[in-house]
């Protein structure tokens, strides 16, 4: 029998939600949404996996091909509000949900991660009856090309299209924020910042102004995208700047990151194991070296240069042999690495070996689907435009839009009561990035940042004001790192 978890501060709106694919990336999906308190039935021809799924999630599977009518019949796909078809075929994941709109009137997501799709899914999405396509992998690519372009950044999420940026850092010994108040944090930086989340021994914390940082702090720094390289510079951080990359595994991320990376002017190697592949990739990355062989071979890795390169980012397929060959490049000195890890469980543990830039597609895919199905969920407006998972997924930033239901408009937030444990990280007017002080206010239009705890699941703005007495210390929650 269902349970649902008391701390949450707001029952959801149960939605029916049919996912078929029950492999990495739709066991994370049915995870997290069955854990959001919404009906999930998941769709799989392969009964080991739904069995795994039937133990240690609540939901209901069917057996069977997605795409059949009569088992999405019999998953009641007519009746649902939303089908994720997340196979690992592209082909098979359109066919689901143009059967499912046929059936019903239910919104449809795709996971289609074939580059050759992506001009013809532009021009047949509305044929096809796609409310969104998932890319894991060009998400993941871009996600790392941007951590390759500010490598002093562990994480880079970006909010209001790019204006906004939390960054995540981590407070080396003797650093400048070692042993500092946040208060005293503009007078470091010299640039208008706000720290919004800090992580310390496996705890979050979302911080206020005498908070005092420690190295070996993890801190998550809310930043005008423009303001990052100065941001760089006033806190004594290393700026190497990333000019050759070699990766490791020719897979799609591999490709589409050395797409991007080429486009900027960077060198490129990729080092695959699989002939075929190599002679693929070489074809389609023409100003890029493919190198024919054994990413994890010591012996490889030192011929073609490991020790000179600038970044490292593993891609295989295999969690084990990417962390393997990071630990090797970062006891090397390699300045950047990044890695591709898909058992995020064991992250924790991973850092423990020196892995600090980690990359999931599957994660990537889950926070996007989810904020879809916020926004699905709200019906007055001012849904959730941008959702990303901070501190191991202890903290949610969320995006929302201002619009005419919104309370509060116009008040400043030295004056608005605010739920516990809430923070408006950021507010952005007509493209102008307000990191948010006393006197400043929400008005119509504006996009807000509210960064939280993941265990409080907002779906609309109005739903961090408190209504009611103001409790002790709500400004704090507002304005938390200035005195």
């Amino acid at each position: 029998m269902r349970t649902w978890n008391p701390q949450l501060e707001w029952e959801a709106q149960r939605m029916k939600i049919v996912i078929v694919g029950d492999g990495k990336v739709g066991y994370n999906l049915t995870k997290q949404l069955s854990k959001e308190g919404h009906d999930i039935v998941v769709i799989d021809s392969n009964k080991d996996v739904l069995q795994e799924s039937v133990e240690t999630l609540d939901v209901m599977v069917v057996h069977g091909n997605g795409a059949s009518l009569k088992v999405q019949k019999q998953a009641n796909v007519a009746n649902c509000d939303l089908l994720i078809a997340a196979t690992s075929a592209d082909e098979l994941n359109m066919l689901c949900c143009i059967v499912a709109r046929k059936l019903g009137d239910a919104h449809t997501i795709a996971r289609v991660r074939n580059p050759e799709y992506a001009e013809q899914l532009i021009f047949l999405k509305e044929e096809l009856g796609l409310s969104l396509t998932i890319n894991p992998e060009l998400a993941a690519a871009r996600e790392t090309f941007k951590l390759l372009q500010f490598p002093s950044f562990l994480r880079r999420d970006s909010f209001a299209k790019g204006k906004v940026e939390i960054v995540e850092l981590i407070l080396r010994e003797g650093g400048l924020l070692d042993g500092q108040k946040l208060s005293e944090l503009y007078k470091i930086a010299k640039v208008n910042v706000l720290v919004c989340a800090v992580e310390r021994e496996g705890k979050a914390y979302i911080p206020d102004g005498n908070f005092c940082l420690q190295k070996k702090d993890k801190i998550y720094v809310t930043a005008p995208s423009h303001e990052l390289t100065s941001l760089i510079k006033h806190l004594g951080l290393v700026t190497h700047k990333v000019r050759d990359v070699m990766i490791i595994g020719g897979s799609r991320i591999a490709y589409y990151l050395a797409m991007s990376l080429l486009g900027a002017g960077v060198a490129v190697k990729i080092i695959e194991q699989r002939r075929e592949r190599c002679l693929e990739l070489a074809e389609m990355l023409p100003k890029a070296t493919i190198i024919h062989g054994a990413g994890a071979n010591q012996e490889v890795l030192l011929e073609e240069g490991i020790r000179e390169t600038d970044a490292v980012v593993t891609l295989t397929d295999m969690d084990e042999e990417n962390l393997i060959v990071s630990m090797y490049a970062n006891h090397l000195g390699v300045p950047k690495v990044v890695t591709k890890i898909n058992r995020t469980e064991y992250t924790e543990v991973f850092r423990d070996k020196g892995i600090d830039c980690v990359i999931s597609p599957k994660q990537i895919t889950a926070n996007d689907i989810v904020r879809y199905v916020r926004a699905m969920q709200n019906t007055s407006g001012g849904s959730v435009l941008t959702l990303h998972r901070l501190v191991d997924d202890m903290v949610e930033a969320l995006e929302f839009r201002a619009n005419a239901t919104t309370r509060h408009l116009g008040e400043t937030l030295a004056q608005i009561q605010l739920k516990k444990g809430i923070l408006i990280a950021c507010i952005t007017r007509y493209g102008k990035v307000i990191i948010p002080r006393g006197n400043d206010t929400i008005e119509l239009n504006d996009t807000v940042v509210v960064v939280t705890t993941s265990d409080r699941l907002y779906k609309d703005l109005n739903d961090i004001f408190l209504d009611g007495p103001v409790p002790a210390n709500t400004y704090g929650t507002t304005d938390p790192n200035r005195s």
